[in-house]
């Protein structure tokens, strides 16, 4: 490449490029400030070697300024001696697509550009994250030595060429840098048909049962239409919001109760929909629904887990399950019950990577609506779908009959989570921190009928590479197997979240139909009491229950 070519640009750092749970999220005009992208990626390319002379996959779910920054990063690559890159058209490409193709061609790593759930548009939010070789988040490790790179950094390399459209598949050179641009979805259906009964659920959608998908106006609306429609024979009606819009369509591309209240509307009274779902901003959160029935993501897992042996992807066994520790222990139930390991991590998907790649799982969720399994390192929203939809075509039962028939064989672990949104960051932690100080000298209090058998600040150990993630979470167990959980997201971009997450055991078939919140309420008054929630925040109510 002629040095000509390459532009050597001064710059100075930013204070604020650490990455938190899923890569550098940050409101849209944070990363339209001069050299902000720039210096995030020529820190990836500063600290990541591998990738000169390497394979690099690049994507993301269309979100506003998704397409400046592919150009952006495509000429950073040329620059830096990619020897390759593989762009979805358009720039499209859902999370666990980038996974896939990542270990399909065994790149050296992809950049995924979506800030998942949150809302998008010139307003909105906009994030970066970078997926190792293995196809999973990077690890803390190369998370921080990015964030390192960043606090030093004084240049970064550009291509002075132009990008040509990439809105038609095809190759193209940049430099001595090979770019093809790929179908985003049809190397995604190909692994989604190898895993799952395709004339099954064919001849289910044949049969009158009723569906619908919530694309959200995300990346997963061209992936639900060429599986739902195409392949599966769903009229095209049924898969709504389904093109991709840069601000979401302003909606909220967050799959719960609250922002997809209109899919949820679909399946209530007599007439609901059989099965409904929706994805989120980058394809890899899920939320299942019955007719008039919601899965929890907890109960998801669980089930998926249970049924695995009816899906022709995992009929010769699973190696065992893991969890956040957020998520319900309903899956460890399963996993016993099948003589299966089970795993208990921390939040973040990329503490599933070194279990999933020594064959200790085969399936791992979480709580805040994701679930996946080894065929990706990823969190996979469609995957999720077909899962059940699978399980629905194979048993000819409904949502809420599998729902009743799992809990009277396991137990139903009654779960909720509820959410402060947009709390100040200093009065969050202090919150959290005043609740830390205390844990000591809880044990043996007295609620009620709740008395505390235990609190802890969960630390996790990786069982392969024996790594410590410490202060992951406040936990305290009551002696009847109850939980309380408090922990703050780092998925948001405006001040912090607060999220507290409650969870009741129930072995009694004749109790495990009540209402969720009802059941729970108790302990959702411990929970304030114990962390001073409304007096410090102010709030008199969660922003969002799910």
């Amino acid at each position: 490449m002629s040095e000509a070519n390459i532009q050597l640009v001064p710059t100075t750092p930013f204070d604020d490029q650490r990455a938190g749970t899923s890569g550098l999220r940050k409101p849209v005009r944070v990363f339209q400030q001069p050299h902000y992208l720039e210096n995030f990626v020529q820190a990836i390319f500063n600290t990541r070697p591998e990738l000169k002379d390497g394979l690099l996959i690049l994507g993301g779910d269309g979100r506003f300024h998704n397409d400046v920054a592919i150009g952006i990063i495509l000429r950073m690559a040329a620059a830096s001696g990619v020897a390759r890159v593989i762009v979805g058209q358009h720039g499209f490409l859902s999370t666990p697509a980038v996974s896939h193709l990542i270990r399909k061609h065994h790149a050296q790593g992809g950049i995924i550009l979506s800030a998942s759930h949150n809302p998008g548009g010139p307003n909105g939010d906009f994030g970066i994250k970078f997926n190792t070789a293995n196809g999973g988040p990077a690890p803390e490790a190369v998370t921080e030595a990015f964030f390192n790179e960043t606090r030093k950094i004084r240049a970064f390399l550009i291509h002075a060429g132009d990008v040509p459209e990439i809105g038609r598949t095809g190759e193209f050179m940049l430099g001595d840098m090979r770019v093809d641009i790929v179908d985003p979805v049809s190397d995604y259906a190909d692994l989604m048909q190898h895993l799952f009964d395709f004339d099954a659920m064919r001849k289910l959608l044949a049969s009158g049962f009723q569906i619908r998908f919530d694309a959200m106006h995300a990346i997963t609306g061209p992936y639900a239409r060429h599986i739902f429609t195409d392949l599966l024979g769903a009229p095209a009606e049924w898969i709504m919001n389904s093109t991709p819009l840069p601000d979401f369509g302003g909606g909220h591309p967050d799959p719960n109760l609250k922002h997809a209240a209109s899919l949820v509307a679909l399946t209530q009274g007599e007439n609901g929909v059989d099965f409904a779902a929706a994805s989120d901003g980058d394809g890899d959160r899920n939320m299942i629904l019955g007719k008039r029935c919601f899965v929890t993501p907890s109960d998801s897992l669980a089930v998926i887990a249970a049924h695995a042996a009816m899906i022709p992807g995992y009929r010769n066994g699973i190696h065992g399950v893991a969890r956040s520790m957020p998520t319900s222990q309903a899956a460890d139930r399963v996993a016993e019950r099948l003589g299966i390991a089970h795993y208990e991590t921390p939040t973040g998907w990329k503490f599933f990577g070194n279990l999933l790649d020594h064959q200790r799982i085969t399936f791992c969720g979480e709580e805040s609506f994701g679930t996946g399994s080894d065929h990706v390192r990823e969190k996979d929203g469609l995957w999720a779908v077909l899962f059940w939809l699978n399980i629905l075509a194979g048993s000819r039962q409904s949502v809420s009959d599998i729902l009743a028939a799992h809990w009277r064989e396991y137990g139903r672990n009654y779960y909720t989570r509820h959410d402060y949104e947009g709390i100040d960051s200093g009065i969050a932690t202090q919150l959290v921190e005043t609740l830390r100080g205390q844990l000591d000298g809880l044990r043996g209090q007295r609620f009620g009928d709740h008395t505390i058998a235990w609190a802890d600040d969960f630390s996790y150990t990786d069982p392969i590479d024996a790594s410590v993630s410490a202060h992951q979470g406040i936990r305290i167990g009551f002696e009847d197997g109850s939980r309380i959980v408090y922990r703050l997201s780092g998925t948001g971009t405006q001040g912090a979240t607060l999220r507290v997450y409650l969870e009741s055991f129930e072995p009694d078939p004749a109790r495990q139909q009540l209402d969720t919140q009802h059941v729970m309420q108790a302990l959702v008054d411990i929970a304030d009491r114990l962390a001073d929630i409304r007096s410090r925040t102010g709030r008199d109510a969660p922003d969002i229950i799910t």
